[in-house]
């Protein structure tokens, strides 16, 4: 009898063997990762794989973070234009918003080599985040009321320099005066639109990718003020207010005109986040920390929240 007890015991810890570390692994996934003292960061990019791509809105240093164990490396050091909205392609490629260097660039990330670089604007420029379509990469513009586009074909050769397209925005949408309006952009569920958030007025607009066409969004007696990154996760639309220490959860119908936010996500550790990526039931989000001045020993970090 004992010795069958002791058999079934040893059955027992070895099926735990096998099972634990599977669940070990889900479990240990860092809940908050450190980033370099003074590193500032502003984006945020995940694929497939556990490993976050940052940028420093200071110098443009790109840095690539594993999420499991938060260990992280310089990927493509600055300095250089702000690295603010990033994007990541199938190709293992990461598209770069320049914010007031009015540029963007593609960075190989195995590598850490520039492969492109193109100038989108000029004076009165913020290029603020970037979205990856069907047709290729969607950058948005802050002060000025134009979307810049590099139109990509289906093997996702990278287009020459004069091929950037300058997409006036027009319709409902209303620039404010020394103010972050466009900002976060995503693609509609349906791929035939783009829905940006403009940051100053917390209204949500779904353009025309042809004409530039904005449509305001209806939400009701709601809105999203200090709208900055967004992301689509559960069949949900998710906006964050950076300032506001939360992440909206939008509801849109079928065709995209109204919307319903449902709840707001915080977490203690937030302090000014600006965007969200999503891997596996994890959303992390870089602290900008906007209210704190940057130095040298500024402490950053990414927080993660689910799972």
């Amino acid at each position: 009898m004992r010795r069958a007890l002791e058999i079934g015991i040893s059955l027992a810890m070895l099926g735990a063997a096998l099972v634990v570390p599977g669940c070990a692994e889900r479990q240990f996934f860092a809940a908050t990762i450190e980033l370099p003292a003074g590193f500032a960061p502003e984006g945020i990019a995940i694929g497939s794989e556990p490993v976050a791509y940052l940028g420093s809105r200071l110098d443009g240093t790109i840095y690539r973070v594993d999420l499991r164990t938060g260990h992280g490396s310089v990927l493509s050091p600055g300095p250089g234009t702000p690295a603010l909205g990033l994007a990541l392609d199938p190709h293992g490629r990461l598209f770069v918003a320049g914010g007031t260097g009015g540029d963007a660039r593609v960075v190989d990330t195995g590598t850490g080599e520039v492969l492109a670089r193109y100038r989108l604007g000029s004076a009165n420029t913020f290029v603020n985040d970037v979205v990856l379509t069907p047709a290729g990469a969607w950058f948005t513009d802050s002060y000025t009321p134009v979307l810049y586009h590099l139109p990509l074909d289906p093997s996702g050769v990278l287009p020459p320099p004069d091929r950037v397209v300058r997409l006036p925005l027009s319709g409902d949408i209303e620039f404010v005066a020394a103010a972050i309006n466009a900002n976060g952009i995503v693609g509609t569920p349906d791929g035939a639109g783009l829905i940006l958030v403009q940051s100053a007025t917390g209204r949500l607009y779904r353009v025309d990718p042809v004409t530039g066409a904005a449509k305001s969004i209806d939400l009701g007696t709601e809105s999203v003020p200090y709208g900055d990154g967004m992301l689509w996760h559960d069949g949900r639309l998710l906006v964050v207010q950076n300032r506001l220490g939360a992440v909206a959860e939008v509801e849109l119908d079928d065709t995209g005109a109204r919307g319903t936010i449902g709840r707001r996500l915080r977490d203690a550790r937030f302090d000014v986040p600006t965007t969200v990526a999503a891997f596996e039931e994890r959303l992390y989000l870089p602290n900008a920390r906007f209210t704190t001045p940057p130095a040298p020993g500024t402490t950053y970090d990414v927080v993660a929240i689910g799972g």
